[in-house]
């Protein structure tokens, strides 16, 4: 059978995908895209049985593909942390990890199924996914100097940094470049030590942008929310869900927006539930057509203009 591994383009995705392969190294055809481009099982071929991996996509917005693979005779193994719908295939070929707990990540769940094998590569996930204070215990638990901890955040921040992005040219590297690239290290401590250029261009690249997101302008505020607008800039559209996370950390009594300007007159837009009250961003994103996500993080990939003034008073009542 051809092998596939179907992966979300942000750290949690990547690093699900370092550590299953480092477990079981393999020739495999990688599929993967911007972290916004999350129906990506229907790139995988039904014309014969395929082994299919696919992590960190919601099933819900891949179940006619996954469908029509189990139903070619393939073979899919499927982990993930966003909402998977109603019910799970029930076919043989299907093996599933899901939950979808805000405390948890794809990442987390592959550490569980390997038992803790690569355990620095899912810490450096779940940093990147914001679960810091389950990231943070985690990595007392293992014994990590306070260093060695700051180290896998930033590691973690700047991968899931790298998805971000409308489109591939947006984005300093190709997910599936980058995770060719880290791939080759058993642990991400030693990818730091190492400091490979891509390592070294991803960071810069992440600290130049941030300085931006955070000089830009407050849309909206109240007691419960805070909005930021971007303008239609490459580096905006690549530090949005950072920069979210970010405001979160600073204002964890707030679910906050980054609603960002696209050339066709709309938004893009990356939403977070508050630190303290982690759900909701889910909902507040499917009240769109285009909006999709988990609990505590979510977004809409096409806001009408019109629909903007909407989507500002749903974001300042929801959580109030």
């Amino acid at each position: 059978m051809n092998l596939y591994d179907v992966f979300n383009g942000d750290a949690d995705g990547i690093c699900a995908l370092i550590q299953l392969r480092l477990e079981e190294p393999a020739e495999t055809t990688l599929i993967t895209g911007v972290k916004r481009d999350i129906a990506l099982a229907q790139q995988i071929p039904t014309d014969q049985p395929v082994k299919a991996t696919i992590l960190d996509i919601s099933l819900d917005k891949n179940r006619q593909a996954v469908n029509a693979l189990l139903n070619a005779g393939s073979k899919v193994f499927y982990v993930d942390h966003h909402f998977p719908g109603e019910s799970l295939p029930e076919a043989s070929g299907f093996q599933a990890l899901i939950d979808t707990q805000p405390t948890t990540c794809t990442s987390l769940l592959v550490d569980q199924h390997l038992n803790g094998r690569f355990h620095n590569w899912a810490i450096t996930a779940a940093f990147g996914d914001n679960l810091n204070a389950v990231a943070e215990e985690l990595a007392r638990e293992a014994g990590l100097t306070s260093a060695q901890t700051e180290a896998l955040k930033t590691l973690g921040v700047c991968i899931n940094y790298n998805g971000y992005g409308s489109t591939l040219d947006d984005l300093h590297f190709h997910p599936a470049d980058l995770y060719r690239e880290f791939v080759k290290f058993e642990n991400p401590l030693e990818l730091i030590a190492s400091a490979p250029p891509a390592w070294s261009k991803l960071r810069s690249g992440f600290e130049a942008d941030m300085t931006s997101g955070l000089a830009a302008p407050v849309m909206a505020e109240n007691s419960s929310s805070i909005i930021v607008k971007l303008p239609d800039e490459p580096w905006a559209r690549r530090v949005s869900g950072v920069l979210g996370n970010e405001l979160t950390n600073r204002n964890p009594e707030k679910a906050c927006a980054i609603v960002t300007e696209k050339a066709d007159g709309g938004y893009l837009v990356s939403i977070r539930a508050p630190l303290n009250n982690r759900t909701g961003a889910d909902e507040v994103a499917r009240k769109f057509p285009t909006g999709g996500g988990r609990k505590a993080a979510a977004g809409i990939n096409e806001l009408p203009a019109e629909h903007l003034n909407d989507f500002i008073s749903i974001m300042q009542n929801f959580w109030h």
